[in-house]
């Protein structure tokens, strides 16, 4: 774990394992959890699990309506649930999944509010099975959006970033160890009330958590 003052950062969190994982490592060390309504087609669904974990682990948690992505960007995501393709990653599938320079704007909305708070590091739980498809969770732009943060903020800010280089099976196992129910964690990018276990995010969700040796408590429509 990072060595870092306590009650220092921010974190960007979804409601998805990813970030809800990193919400529960880092719980005595978050002051702020910053969720984006940014009205993605999972969004809705999503929140109700950041909200949820914040609750239970007593964390300030704030939703940023940022509409603006949904009314100017282009994506599936943003789009509707018979927009978002099915099938694995691997397959070339899941690039219309992009929302372009999504973690740009997210980090930097939130740059400006831990600034504002005293707050000195972003966390983002952005992880290796990402960095083939989405370019703004690549260790290469972490980093640099890091160095413009910082530059940006006379050394106020900067991001915390722990997962960058792990698998999605990896960060299961965290999870597993900090107690994270996973079953109040949310993935898939249909959006529905239930996962569909077709799309690339909920085949992902299902090799994680197997890999992990993790027992699912997804509710699965296919």
């Amino acid at each position: 774990m990072a060595d870092f003052p306590s009650n220092d950062c921010l974190i960007i969190l979804s409601g998805g394992m990813d970030s809800v994982t990193l919400l529960h490592e880092y719980a005595s060390r978050i002051a702020l959890a910053v969720t984006f309504d940014y009205r993605s087609t999972q969004n809705a669904r999503e929140r109700r699990c950041a909200v949820s974990n914040c609750r239970r682990l007593g964390i300030p948690h704030l939703v940023v309506d940022a509409a603006f992505i949904h009314d100017h960007f282009d994506s599936a995501l943003l789009r509707s649930a018979d927009d978002i393709p099915e099938g694995s990653y691997n397959e070339g599938n899941m690039s219309s999944t992009v929302v372009p320079f999504r973690n740009g704007v997210m980090l930097s909305i939130a740059c400006g509010i831990a600034d504002s708070r005293g707050l000195r590091h972003v966390m983002i739980a952005n992880h290796g099975g990402d960095h083939f498809v989405y370019p703004d969770c690549r260790p290469e732009f972490i980093a640099a959006m890091s160095e413009a943060m910082s530059a940006g903020t006379d050394g106020n800010v900067d991001i915390l970033a722990p997962y960058t280089l792990l698998s999605k099976a990896e960060i299961a196992r965290r999870g597993a160890k900090f107690g994270v129910d996973f079953a109040d964690t949310y993935s898939c990018y249909k959006g529905g009330e239930n996962h569909c276990g077709k799309c690339a995010t909920c085949i992902e969700r299902r090799q994680a958590l197997a890999d992990a040796g993790i027992e699912d408590p997804t509710v699965y429509e296919g």
